[in-house]
Order: structure tokens, then sequence, then C-alpha cells
């Protein structure tokens, strides 16, 4: 049997297709394309959760704050109720479907001139990215300027509306940008897709002198970003189903729309034995399964975790049976992406080192922090729906211990059944003597 040699030839354009151009009218409408998809979506799923019928107008500047939220803007919250009473709130929150949707398409459109090479300047890249980087800074100012409103809280027509009426103390609250924060923030947002889309797609074209990376690096990122991708397209058709046999239809889509990796990537982390702590009270809610909702709704901070959400249902162990799998194919997938020959334990060590970063990213981006409180005359925060609070925080590094434990694992037992596979590019050598 002869053996096989992986092929370095670099990949040429197809003839008469010749490689596009990148200038400013480019760099445009890629950012265009990514801002308007993330708006669609974000309307869509404001409009499911009935944002349309906010009053005083309020729909575009809460449009406007969900998607500069989704490039991690910084959004503050603020509250008046008159000299004799306070209000303090505070949110943090990303909705993640905007966010995926946003980073596809900018993605995509950053790939698009590039295609069909495989080596590129470091001068054009650069070029190419800080184009794209001015416009996105430019559009993001203008909307984080936007992204501001005040809304009156009813209090009702109770004792507690007379108080409030007798002292002039009617609460309001609104939000805000921090421009100059949510311009630093989010200009490293886009600099995180494109650095993240030239370490996984095979498309993006590198300078020479980093080429040598290529093989070690793309294989786990790839899997890492078809690992994540599948969890959310996993929880759109559990979205499908719930909307077709339980109803809540639009609840169910508005989920969908704006926080749909806000379930599944955490879902990934719990089937893998990670740890969150949480609590839910007040009229805040999470838009989340009952039994998490059970197990976070308790008068002092939950711990979810495997453990805790099979205790209150025994069929959510299928998230560490999913998880499992999903992992195992991952680690196929870095293996038969990788060149031929490369030993088990260097897979291992590449996809625990990629799945460990991946913990951290799912742990800092589904963090959920809420809170809402009204006192008069410093007496405490006022109960009923005045008053609120909604947390889920990870554990971190013990988050990032079982990434690390699991990718040597899996890598281990991925590598093993790729080793017969044929690679891409791989020719037969020619027969010696």
């Amino acid at each position: 049997m002869s053996p096989r040699i992986a092929s370095a030839r670099p990949v040429a354009a197809p003839a008469g297709r010749p490689a596009a151009r990148h200038g400013w009218p480019r760099a445009l409408a890629v950012v265009l394309t990514a801002w308007v998809a993330m708006s669609l979506v974000a309307a869509a799923g404001l409009w499911a959760a009935g944002a349309a019928d906010l009053p005083g107008g309020a729909f575009l500047p809460v449009l406007l704050a969900t998607v500069v939220t989704a490039v991690g803007g910084a959004v503050e919250l603020s509250g008046d109720a008159g000299g004799l009473a306070r209000t303090n709130a505070g949110l943090t929150v990303v909705p993640l479907s905007v966010t995926l949707v946003g980073a596809l398409a900018l993605a995509r459109g950053f790939l698009r001139p590039l295609r069909y090479r495989a080596v590129a300047k470091g001068r054009e890249l650069a070029g190419w990215a800080a184009r794209i980087a001015v416009l996105w800074l430019l559009a993001l100012t203008g909307l984080a300027l936007g992204a501001r409103h005040t809304f009156a809280v009813d209090v009702g027509s109770g004792t507690l509306g007379d108080v409030t009426d007798l002292l002039d103390a009617a609460p309001t609250v609104g939000f805000t940008t921090d421009v100059p924060l949510t311009v630093g923030f989010g200009l490293l947002w886009p600099a995180g897709i494109l650095l993240l889309t030239l370490l996984v797609s095979r498309r993006a074209p590198l300078p020479g002198r980093l080429l040598r990376f290529q093989t070690s690096v793309r294989p786990a990122a790839f899997a890492m970003v078809v690992l994540v991708l599948a969890y959310v397209v996993l929880a759109a058709v559990v979205a499908l189903v719930v909307m077709v046999t339980r109803g809540h239809a639009r609840q169910t889509l508005a989920t969908a729309l704006l926080g749909l990796p806000n379930l599944a990537w955490p879902a990934l982390t719990l089937g893998l034995g990670v740890t969150w702590r949480g609590r839910v009270d007040g009229p805040f809610g999470l838009p989340v399964p009952h039994v998490l909702a059970e197990v976070l709704r308790t008068p002092d901070v939950s711990v979810l975790n495997l453990r805790t959400v099979t205790a209150h249902d025994g069929r959510w162990w299928w998230l560490a049976v999913v998880a499992a799998v999903l992992l195992l194919s991952a680690a196929f997938l870095t293996a038969v992406r990788s060149p031929a020959g490369i030993p088990a334990w260097r897979h291992a060590l590449r996809l625990a080192v990629a799945l460990a970063l991946t913990m951290v990213a799912i742990c800092l981006a589904c963090r959920i922090s809420a809170h809402y409180g009204l006192s008069l005359l410093g007496i405490g925060d006022l109960g009923g729906n005045l008053s609120g609070e909604l947390l889920l925080t990870p554990r971190l590094w013990p988050a990032v211990g079982l990434g690390l434990l699991w990718g040597l694992v899996a890598g281990f037992l991925g590598a093993w059944p790729a080793g017969p596979v044929r690679r891409r590019g791989e020719v037969a050598a020619p027969a010696g003597p």
C-alpha cells in the first residue's frame, strides 16, 4: 500500500475569476450589510416581544440599544423619582442571536474579496480590515447617540400611587449609551470577528510567515465554531417544536430572534459539568424551560448545574449525552482537517486549548445581570412590581479546567478513527522501486 502525502500547492483563482478588489466602496457594503442584518433580526425579535407597543415612540431607541449591546456597546440604565425618592437600576445582557447574525455577515463580507488566494501580504490584510473598522466605528457612533429613552413607571392607583403623587416622586427609568465605552468595546468586536475569521476559514489568505500556523490552529478553531453553531441549530429545532406543540409562538419567536445562543451555549457548558449561579426575583423572568426557572427562582442565589437540573427532571441528563457526542464529532473533525501523521496527543492538546478558550468566551458572553429598585424616604426597595433582580453568572475557572479535561479526552478519542480517512488535498505518492 502506497503512503499518502499532503499537497502544499496553494489554491489558485479559477480561470476568468480574478481576485476581487477591496476598496472603500466594498468596505462600506460589508459594514452596511452587517448592520442591516442585525437590525432586521433585532426588529423582528422586539416586535415578537411586544416592543412595538411601547409608548412615546420608544421602539426605535430600543432597537438601536439592542443592536449596540449586541456588538459590545455599553447601555446604562438611569432612574428618577423626585427629591424624596431614588431609583437604581442596572442591566448586563447581550442579545447573542443578533450578535451571531452580525458576526456571520461581517465574516462573509471580509472573506469575499480575498477568496481564491492562499497568501496575502500583512499590509494588505491590515488595510482591508482598517477600512472596515473605520466605517464600523462611524456607524456605531451614530447608533449609540440615538440609543436613549425615558419611560414612566406605573405604580398603580392604590396607596403607593397616592404617596408618589403627594411627594411628587413619580418614578421614571430610562437608558442611555456610554458613547466612549461603546466606541472602545465596539471597535474590539469587529477586530475579534476578523481575527477569528482568519483563524478559522480555509479561504482566508495569510501572510507567508504565518502559513506554518494554519495547520496547528485552524482545524481546532474551525471545529469549535462548528460545535457552537451546531448547538444553535439544535436550539432552533427545539424552539420550532415548542412553537408547534405548546403554543406561545410570539414569545418563543422573540426568544429565538434575540437570545437563542444565550440558551444554547450555556446548555453546552451544563452538559460538560460547568456550574452557574443564578437568581430570579420580582417581575423579572428568564425565557427558559420551566425546570430552569424553578431552579433559579429561590430566595437566595441558586446553583445551576447538571445535578440540580436533573434533580427536578431526570430527562435533562441528555445534556451530557449531547455534549459528549458533539464534542467527539468536533474532535474527529479537527483530526480530519489536520495533516496526516500528527500524533493523537498533539490533537488532544490543541483541542483542549481551543475548548478552554471557547468556555471562556461562552461564560463571558452569556452572563446576565439585571436589577431595578425604588425607595421612598430612604426606606429600602419597595416590593411588588417595583423591584426585582435577575442574575446568571458562571464559575469561570472551573469551566476552563473542565474545558481542558474534556478537550484532552475527546482529542485522543477523536483522533484514532480519523487516521485512515483521506485528507483534503492529499494525493497518492508515486510508486517507487
